[in-house]
């Protein structure tokens, strides 16, 4: 089975908080290769980076000390062209509460 994995294509990581105009700039590549995927019935997955209010006093918040994909914010939102490719379509998602989420395997399976 094929899967594709989308990682963090959210508002604050593209043109957000921690975003860059190179994120900014692959958005059209990731909408068109997710649109490709559906198309070919492969499977597919995407993670959203998920903190909370208390974000800065988390130890990720102490090293990274910028608000972020802060959840039910525009920031925590996937891109609107990433969202509008996954309307109507199966899929896996999977919220990651720090960098590096031990759990993420176990939720992955």
């Amino acid at each position: 089975m094929k899967v594709l994995a989308i990682i963090d294509m959210q508002k604050d990581f593209i043109d957000g908080a921690l975003g860059t105009k190179e994120a900014v700039a692959i958005v059209p590549k990731v909408a068109a290769r997710l649109a490709q995927a559906r198309a070919d019935g492969e499977t597919v997955a995407f993670t959203r980076d998920t903190h909370h209010a208390d974000y800065l006093s988390t130890q990720e918040g102490r090293k990274l000390p910028v608000p972020h994909c802060i959840k039910d914010t525009p920031g925590w939102q996937l891109d609107a062209a990433i969202a509008e490719a996954l309307t109507g379509k199966t899929f896996r998602r999977i919220e990651k509460l720090s960098f590096g989420d031990p759990s993420l395997p176990l939720l992955i399976r």
